[in-house]
């Protein structure tokens, strides 16, 4: 059966109640459209950190150079660019929310190191990110945090709980974000093909419940992709100013959707 995009809009409703009641409403919307009209700061100079210990710049040239390596050429979507993309991302976040730039950097450029979609499990994938990490001398309770987010931070059919921590919320955010908008697009398809999905099947539903073990491996397509994860970010985004770049990034895609079911139909 063919997926809907349903568009929702608030509606303000005007009570008939007190002057005050009117007043903390007009305040709470005042507070609300300062809060999304603030700017977000742009990305800092990639692959710079020169405000760290020489110590911490080591161990980051070192891990860009690894990441680099191990997913330059990866052909799932999950290839260094994507890194780039997320580390940028999680880096302009940091500075916005005030997250620790470091534990944000290094949890970036090793999430998919750990993925196990690229790696037999996700134990294995897990146990290649603590081995870099020793190799590299990382301080103990740095590395806790580094691993903590990676093995918590994927979406998993939608069943993991939010993370705890401002860094976790910040590159579960960058990550997320790349997953919504045009390139969210242009990756859905890469991975599509990558695993041997069909773009579309009107046949095939779209899952509205899944396990972890059913979103690995159950069946799909392309566009039921949209339904059963992309379009459904938006909502489980954590900070105020991924917010604020998710919600045109989900308007965007959500045209598209629509556009798709039009040409589909031959309109």
């Amino acid at each position: 059966m063919k997926g809907t995009i349903t568009l929702t809009q608030s509606n303000s409703t005007h009570s008939t109640a007190s002057h005050e009641s009117d007043r903390i409403s007009q305040e709470v919307s005042s507070n609300a459209d300062s809060t999304a009209s603030t700017p977000i700061p742009p990305a800092p100079a990639a692959e710079v950190h020169s405000d760290l210990s020489q110590e911490k710049q080591r161990i980051l040239a070192n891990t860009y150079a690894f990441v680099k390596q191990e997913l330059s050429g990866e052909t799932s979507g999950h290839d260094w660019w994507h890194i780039h993309r997320v580390v940028q991302m999680a880096r302009r976040l940091a500075l916005a929310e005030g997250a620790d730039d470091y534990i944000c950097t290094m949890a970036a450029l090793l999430h998919d190191i750990a993925d196990e979609k690229l790696n037999p499990s996700k134990e294995v994938g897990m146990q290649r990110v603590t081995d870099w990490l020793d190799r590299q001398h990382v301080q103990t309770e740095d590395r806790e945090q580094i691993t903590y987010i990676i093995a918590n931070m994927s979406y998993n059919g939608g069943n993991n709980p939010p993370l705890p921590t401002i860094e976790g919320k910040v590159v579960q955010d960058a990550d997320r974000l790349d997953a919504i908008g045009a390139i969210a697009i242009a990756r859905t398809f890469v991975y599509a093909g990558h695993v041997g999905d069909m773009m579309y099947d009107p046949d095939l539903p779209v899952r509205e419940q899944m396990s972890a073990e059913e979103y690995r491996n159950g069946r799909s397509t392309a566009i039921n992709h949209f339904h059963e994860k992309l379009l459904k970010l938006k909502n489980r985004i954590n900070t105020p100013s991924a917010r604020q770049i998710a919600e045109e990034r989900h308007q965007y895609m959500e045209q598209y959707v629509q556009r798709f079911y039009e040409e589909w139909e031959g309109r």
